[in-house]
């Protein structure tokens, strides 16, 4: 427990702007032609002239709240119905009441949005913090492998448990490895991960592998191996300490030289 590292985030951890531009890239054309509603005193007027012209381009307002589901998301509409997000974009009618029950029209007659593009950027990078978790595993995963090549082991990247045959005792569910090693004497399948906060999922995570570890090795020459980090684990000591009596092979980015000692040997 005293070998937890507190972190694994690097700074380009926080932000992937590349997919963030990306995102805003596909709707940018649309959010152009949006502009043209910014500071207009008459936004029933504005938006009519642009649904004459070409009404797809409010198609992608479900952005500007934050929503990136396509319009496939009910709400709430004046009356207390049950509506799909999209059925706002149906009529130049049915915009401008999304404007205005959204509170966008007071946001654009008052010119607090500059360029409509800016603020979905804004937006996009908001809503890219959601995908954090799964950047600090893909963190874990670039590290894990990077200690593996540079003690020259050979290993391949998430692969399947339908490639053997043998594995069938874990059921009809495929199961997907981070990690496979292919050894003389054993093949290793190995998971990674890394926590710096606490919840739920390291309870799921500890009780899961605890299970699989197992009836992995109750298959000859075949071992399961994990590998997981971060501080998050000391909200989860009682579960981390009954998978680390349960599975043979735990490991953490400290004590991961045993096991590349055992992989040389």
């Amino acid at each position: 427990m005293s070998q937890l590292q507190k972190t694994n985030q690097t700074l380009d951890f926080f932000c992937d702007f590349d997919k963030i531009s990306a995102n805003v890239a596909q709707v940018e054309m649309s959010l152009n032609t949006l502009n043209y509603l910014i500071g207009k005193e008459d936004l029933s007027k504005a938006v009519a002239e642009i649904w004459e012209r070409d009404p797809k381009v409010f198609e992608v307002m479900g952005i500007l709240i934050a929503v990136r589901e396509e319009g496939n998301k009910p709400v709430v509409d004046s009356q207390g119905n049950v509506v799909m997000l999209k059925s706002y974009f149906t009529s130049a009618k049915k915009v401008v009441e999304f404007l205005v029950e959204t509170s966008l029209a007071d946001v654009f007659s008052s010119r607090r949005i500059k360029n409509l593009v800016d603020y979905v950027f804004g937006i996009e990078t908001g809503l890219d913090t959601n995908a954090r978790k799964n950047r600090s595993g893909h963190i874990m995963e670039n590290t894990v492998a990077s200690i593996f090549k540079d003690n020259g082991i050979s290993f391949r990247q998430e692969v399947y448990s339908s490639e053997f045959p043998e594995l069938s005792v874990l059921g009809t569910d495929e199961k997907r490895f981070d990690f496979y090693i292919n050894t003389t004497t054993k093949k290793y399948l190995i998971e990674v991960n890394f926590y710096s906060g606490g919840g739920s999922k390291l309870n799921e995570t500890a009780r899961s592998y605890t299970e699989l570890a197992p009836r992995v090795n109750a298959v000859p020459g075949f071992e399961f191996v994990w590998i997981t980090d971060g501080i998050g684990w000391k909200s989860a000591r009682n579960k981390l300490e009954e998978a680390y009596r349960e599975i043979p092979s735990v490991y953490n980015l400290t004590t991961i030289t045993d096991f590349i000692k055992l992989l040389k040997k």
